[in-house]
């Protein structure tokens, strides 16, 4: 599941973030949002209902935002509990540029993603948890040579 939500977070960091480079250099040089099939493309949205007009730098935000989002496919890829951690650190960012720039496939594949990570950390908390020979410490020796290494016996 694990490496199924950083397959998915790959998919939402390249999908929107190599389309995103051409958009900020297109709004850069033009001083326009770019149209693709004859959408614009990350403008004309809720942000600007509400006042927030597509500039570079809110671009370059989230051309950011989905860097930040290959770094934590490979995180989860990986295995890694910070990759757990930045998807759902992350995700308000995410949602807040979904939805300001109507990007509907973002929250689906984020929604996704976030169901998966979820899975994927509760049953590994659920078998770490128990993964452990009952007599054993984390460092593997037993009880009785624990005892030894408190009075200075070496215990090995």
């Amino acid at each position: 599941m694990g490496r199924t939500a950083a397959l998915l977070a790959w998919l939402l960091g390249l999908g929107f973030g190599l389309p995103c480079v051409y958009a900020v250099w297109y709004f850069a040089d033009q001083g326009l949002v770019w149209t693709f099939m004859g959408f614009p493309t990350y403008g004309e949205g809720p942000f600007e209902d509400v006042g927030l007009v597509t500039t570079a730098p809110l671009l370059v935000a989230f051309l950011l935002v989905c860097l930040a989002e290959l770094v934590m496919g490979w995180l989860l890829w990986r295995r890694r509990r910070s990759g757990v951690v930045l998807s759902l650190v992350l995700l308000p960012l995410e949602l807040a540029f979904w939805i300001g720039f109507l990007l509907p496939l973002g929250f689906v594949v984020g929604a996704a993603r976030t169901v998966l990570v979820l899975i994927a950390s509760t049953s590994t908390n659920r078998t770490d948890a128990g993964s452990e020979p009952a007599g054993r410490s984390r460092d593997g020796r037993s009880g009785g040579d624990r005892g030894a290494m408190r009075h200075g016996q070496g215990g090995q």
